[in-house]
């Protein structure tokens, strides 16, 4: 049956656009078919007028009084951009010949129901009973033009512009919302097939972005809402728009920053996600470090013996912890290169792509050596961050301290900021917009002054002096570095030969203090480092390093210099030199003694500081025991047993190298220490053996691999900064070896010819 439409409207020549091939109208509006003319015009022909762009719709309303009851029709649109009826002085009939030209352009949309698979649109024109009805004349409606040279913002997605006007629009009682539905029917009729009283919002609001571009829907959802007083609406959905400007405007700022990190020695730029590797991340805190040993069974250091709960960055002040605890403060430690910068990427990143937080509006991450270029000036806590994030520039007063705009603050690196936080004396802040010192700042975001809706993130080393005061509550978890399994996947990432990572895996499980550090990402990327260049030199099969100490070496030189330029870069060599001499010579006497624990006594009989061994070096971490319910002890030690073995090896070596000192030689007179001859030099490593072979707990074993070590050619250019004197000792390498092999046959307890072996393979590396 064919419509008889009144000639009232606009005397139009129409077209009719039909696909081939195709006997449903969806099809036909969506574009999937060439069209044809008046191949089926048998069946129910639709008349539908191109569109001007003000959808001005003549002079006088729509006469209706001649429609007709139409039968179930083909699904309608499933999507245009734009329909204009060009004046005509024909009459349109039904057997006219003529056919109906429609122009679409299809928009992007949410989710539409009014695709052509649908079976829940509506397909049936409606049948006017009476005039209360039918739509009125449109009104002008000059939201409908927009100038075309104006650049959408990019934020501007049909996903938020969906739910933006979704969520506003929920806000309105029952009877707003049927005012709103029947305005939008009187003034914009020719988006709809019925009036959009039976519609739920879901298909409302996909029918509005259907019809008309995304900034046109939302200036049509703000007019009406201004119509029928709802101003306090319009507000609220231009703040949505807003926010989510800066929101997109800041995700590009964090792209740049956190999307990619540098990978192997030459720096390469990598994905973030190419690379990283979930951390064991636990609840409980003060659990000492990895004692797990090759050779010692080492029994725990007096400290948290409780199994903590496995967390994820995820679980990191989300909406369901804040739901079961009042914590807006959260101190993430670990000892240095267990990866706690690597969580704080991964968070930030997921916050970006929407995987978890989605609590929060907005994320800033202030690394602490970021914030070192405002100390010795005036500064607010909003010049901070626009000048860090220049995207938060348009924020307002009310996004600082609304409740529906959580800000989450990541302090990574708190044990860099060298300044004194004062818990008791700083002066009181109040005001993100004050200006003061950086110092007073930061004591007022920690105590909670600052922002008192925010919630706050601080990563740092394990602390001499806690950062946190103790009236101020908050929550603590651990980065414990990879589980065994995380180990194979890290070098399975950072390699993309598959070859490759099988020769790093099985390298580092054939030794088994390798596998045990391998805990730390750290010292897992430095002995990727070290076996991507062997892996570029030529020759396919190139040697893999057999020796422990290189590496240990390397990593001793990130903690104490690449890491420290952060904390106390005005540190000069001599200083140097003689503070790792007092770690070492500790390190040696505790080694003696079978401790692992450094007390308050120890520091002060060797003049160390425990603030340089902890935060400065990284050598040593800190924990505190809890063997009472109303006693607490802070302790420190080395950050693995192994490197309190290589810092009393290096002792001892520049012992022997600065001072011509043997250091198991007791009852060497000073008078004739000195520059020993070469004869000499093997005398230390003689006593060396014979004091590690009477050690039956073998606590000299890795020590002594160590030693040996370190007089390796490659090893020596490595630790030449610390040595005052020049030593040549050109047979050092056969005679060590014969010095060797001369133990293990006079050795009468083969089960410990095994370590000899691997100092061995130390003069071999």
């Amino acid at each position: 049956m064919a419509v008889n439409l009144n000639n009232t409207m606009d005397d139009t020549d129409l077209e009719m656009a039909t696909p081939a091939g195709s006997s449903s109208f969806g099809e036909a509006v969506s574009g999937r078919g060439q069209s044809v003319s008046g191949e089926e015009e048998d069946e129910d022909l639709y008349y539908i007028p191109e569109r001007r762009p003000s959808l001005d719709l003549g002079p006088s309303p729509m006469d209706t009084s001649q429609w007709h009851y139409v039968d179930q029709a083909s699904p309608p649109a499933l999507g245009y951009w734009s329909m204009t009826s060009e004046e005509s002085s024909d009459d349109i009939t039904d057997n006219d010949g003529s056919s109906t030209r429609v122009q679409l352009d299809r928009a992007d949309s949410f989710s539409s129901c009014y695709s052509m698979d649908s079976d829940d649109c509506e397909k049936r024109v409606p049948k006017v009973k009476n005039k209360d009805d039918a739509p009125a004349e449109p009104s002008d409606t000059p939201e409908l033009i927009r100038d075309p040279n104006e650049k959408r913002h990019p934020s501007l997605t049909v996903k938020f512009t969906f739910k933006a006007i979704c969520t506003t629009l929920g806000k309105l009682s029952e009877g707003d919302i049927r005012t709103f539905k029947r305005m939008l029917w009187t003034r914009y009729p020719q988006s709809f097939n019925i009036p959009p009283q039976g519609m739920d919002m879901v298909d409302l609001v996909d029918r509005l972005l259907e019809c008309y571009d995304l900034e046109v829907s939302m200036q049509i959802t703000k007019t009406l809402l201004e119509a029928i007083g709802q101003k306090k609406l319009v507000k609220f959905l231009e703040t949505l728009c807003l926010r989510n400007e800066v929101r997109h405007d800041l995700c590009v700022t964090l792209k740049s920053k956190f999307g990619e990190v540098c990978e192997g020695s030459q720096g390469e730029k990598r994905p973030f996600d190419d690379v990283f590797t979930d951390l064991n991340i636990t609840t409980t805190c003060d659990n000492g470090p990895n004692i797990e040993h090759e050779v010692m069974t080492i029994a725990k250091l007096d400290s948290n013996r409780e199994e903590g709960k496995l967390l994820s960055t995820k679980d990191v002040l989300s909406a369901k912890r804040l739901e079961r605890s009042s914590f807006k403060l959260l101190m993430i430690i670990g000892v240095p290169g267990s990866g706690k910068s690597m969580a704080v990427r991964r968070l930030v990143l997921d916050w970006m792509e929407e995987r978890s937080h989605q609590h929060v509006a907005f994320l800033f991450p202030l690394l602490l050596r970021d914030l070192k270029q405002f100390e010795g000036s005036k500064i607010s806590l909003l010049h901070i961050l626009n000048t860090l994030y220049p995207a938060t520039n348009k924020l307002r007063e009310e996004d600082f301290s609304s409740e529906d705009c959580k800000l989450m603050f990541i302090f990574d690196g708190l044990d860099e900021y060298g300044g004194k936080l004062d818990f008791h004396n700083t002066d009181i802040l109040s005001e993100h917009t004050d200006f003061t010192t950086l110092n007073v700042i930061i004591v007022n975001l920690l105590r909670g002054r600052l922002l008192y809706r925010g919630l706050f993130v601080v990563t740092s080393r394990s602390q001499v002096q806690r950062y946190i005061p103790w009236d101020t509550p908050y929550d603590e978890i651990d980065v414990c570095g990879f589980r065994d399994s995380e180990r194979e996947v890290y070098f399975n990432k950072r390699f993309r030969n598959p070859d490759q990572a099988a020769r790093v895996i099985a390298y580092i499980n054939s030794c088994k203090t390798l596998r045990i550090m391998c805990h730390l990402p750290l010292f897992c990327s430095l002995v990727a480092d070290e076996h991507e260049r062997i892996f570029s030199q030529p020759g396919a099969q190139a040697e893999l390093p057999r020796g422990l100490t290189n590496i240990y070496t390397k990593l001793m030189f990130t903690l104490i210099r690449q890491q420290r330029r952060f904390r106390a870069p005005d540190h000069s060599p001599d200083k140097e030199r003689e503070f790792l001499m007092k770690l070492g010579k500790l390190a040696y006497n505790m080694l003696e003694k079978n401790q692992f624990k450094i007390t308050k006594t120890d520091w002060k009989e060797n003049g160390l500081n425990a603030e340089e061994a902890v935060i400065n070096s990284g050598l040593c971490t800190q924990y505190i025991t809890k063997p009472f319910v109303l006693f607490q002890e802070k302790v420190i030690s080395f950050i693995h047993p192994t490197m309190q073995e290589y810092m009393a090896a290096l002792y001892v070596f520049l012992s022997f190298r600065n001072q011509g000192k043997n250091v198991f030689e007791q009852h060497l007179k000073q008078k004739v220490r000195g520059i020993l001859k070469g004869h000499k030099s093997i005398e230390l490593y003689k006593n060396a053996v014979d004091r590690s072979l009477l050690c039956e707990d073998g606590k000299l074993d890795i020590f002594l691999r160590f030693l040996f070590g370190m007089s390796v050619k490659t090893n020596r250019e490595l630790l030449k900064p610390f040595c005052t004197t020049s030593f040549k000792w050109s047979t050092y390498t056969e005679d060590a070896a014969a010095l060797i092999r001369k133990k293990m046959n006079e050795n009468q307890n083969p089960g410990r010819n095994s370590n000899l072996q691997r100092c061995l393979e130390e003069l071999a590396a």
